[in-house]
């Protein structure tokens, strides 16, 4: 990708603010007044509602956007199934849930002309996406953009970049990502991907559930974790092209695909607030203890994906973002712990303070529920003797899918030349210290 590419993507323009109501017009005059679907919609366009949530949701939890356009999503011709590589869906049953810890290195190096799309690799996931539960988490590693256009009827996708920036050409506008960032996708919205470097590597959280929000602040107050205002929604951007132009469709798990005889990323206006957001981690304003001991992992939580049970996420997205630890007589990295709800981790850059190593950028591990972890042997002596002083962790970019039910792998992930067969060894070290 050129270095103009890259500047053009820099200088993007942004809407601020995580679930509001945005507008948004490519062309003066585009968007209507004081109606959603006029007799004659502006400058010849199309009126068109994406509704991401059923018409009577409360209001508060209401997503939908009213797109105008230069042709209806509705003129396009038949969908006809297309493979669907190394992407899979719930329900996932051609393995059981595994107790075991597990951990994985970087997805090796995909083959030449592999886009975003073909790139995506299913390490497994829970829930049945055509009952709008559960999650998935994918991997991806690609090295050539999309010319192809995508969207994703099952869910919505939480993309967190590990190397290689992107360039999101999404329906409502560009967004630009790179490492560090994250970007959500909602579900039913079109996108194609461009890399901004040789290749991009990195994790994806597909929701099929409720869509992600920010979590409740209870007793921290009004101010704290992930602030709306930090959340940027692109501004309209659109494509007037003529020309083949194939749509892939992901619908029930399986990938269906189209081909338009024009661009169908034509939206000239548009508001509403079921849209594509970008979002830094560095901005996250880190909660934590100035006296001793932990508070609990749920204050790292950037977004939270509601069930049916208060308090227990379909799946959560926590950050462990640069902070200070000040905690006297505190054990300060993560404690040993079992926990009813499952964990996926992953690495940005850097290292993760619990691990000395084989936890690299690019990999990740696996906490099903009550799968008892915590820091390996060489870790625990070095906390155990540090001196507790005010301590900076800023060398390390960490985050986690939680997410209530256990995570079921795919066979390909089961399988993996990348699974790391001896992660058990980390703990082999942890000797009897007892005496009285």
């Amino acid at each position: 990708m050129s270095g103009d590419a890259r500047k053009k993507a820099e200088g993007l323009s942004y809407l601020t603010g995580f679930g509001n109501e945005h507008a948004s017009e490519a062309v003066p005059g585009a968007l209507p007044e004081g109606r959603n679907a006029p007799q004659r919609a502006p400058l010849g366009l199309y009126a068109e509602q994406l509704s991401g949530a059923a018409f009577t949701e409360p209001r508060a939890h209401n997503r939908r956007s009213w797109l105008y356009r230069i042709r209806p999503s509705a003129a396009h011709p038949r969908f006809t199934r297309t493979a669907n590589g190394s992407l899979r869906t719930a329900p996932f049953t051609e393995t059981v849930p595994d107790p075991n810890r597990l951990r994985w290195n970087p997805l090796p190096e995909p083959a030449a002309g592999t886009d975003f799309l073909a790139g995506l690799w299913t390490l497994g996931g829970n829930g049945d996406a055509t009952q709008r539960s559960g999650m998935a988490v994918h991997l991806y590693h690609a090295n050539a953009s999309m010319e192809r256009v995508f969207s994703d009827a099952d869910g919505e996708l939480l993309i967190v970049p590990e190397r290689g920036g992107l360039l999101l050409h999404t329906e409502f506008g560009r967004l630009h990502v790179e490492p560090a960032h994250v970007a959500l996708v909602p579900r039913g919205v079109r996108f194609r991907v461009e890399l901004l470097d040789t290749s991009a590597r990195g994790y994806v959280c597909e929701n099929y559930g409720a869509p992600f929000r920010l979590p409740d602040l209870g007793p921290i107050g009004a101010n704290g974790l992930a602030n709306a205002r930090d959340f940027r929604a692109p501004v309209a951007a659109y494509e007037d092209t003529e020309g083949p132009v194939e749509v892939v469709n992901k619908f029930c798990g399986n990938l269906w695909t189209a081909v338009y005889d024009h661009s169908p990323l034509d939206v000239v206006a548009w508001h509403g607030n079921h849209v594509p957001y970008v979002y830094d981690l560095r901005r996250f304003n880190v909660i934590g203890s100035i006296s001793y001991d932990h508070p609990d992992p749920s204050v790292f939580t950037v977004l939270t994906s509601p069930s049916d049970t208060p308090g227990l996420a379909g799946v959560d997205f926590v950050v462990f973002a640069p902070r200070w630890l000040v905690g006297e007589d505190t054990f300060r990295p993560p404690y040993f712990h079992r926990n009813v709800m499952s964990e996926y981790m992953g690495l940005i850059e850097g290292a993760y303070d619990a691990k000395a190593e084989g936890f690299v950028p690019g990999g990740g591990s696996l906490h099903n529920m009550m799968s008892a972890h915590g820091p390996d042997r060489e870790t625990f002596d070095r906390a155990s003797a540090a001196e507790l002083k005010p301590q900076k962790i800023d060398d390390g970019l960490a985050f986690m899918f939680e997410t209530r039910w256990p995570v079921t792998l795919t066979p390909d992930a089961a399988r993996a030349d990348h699974l790391q067969q001896a992660y058990d060894d980390v703990w082999r070290g942890l000797t009897r210290n007892f005496r009285i």
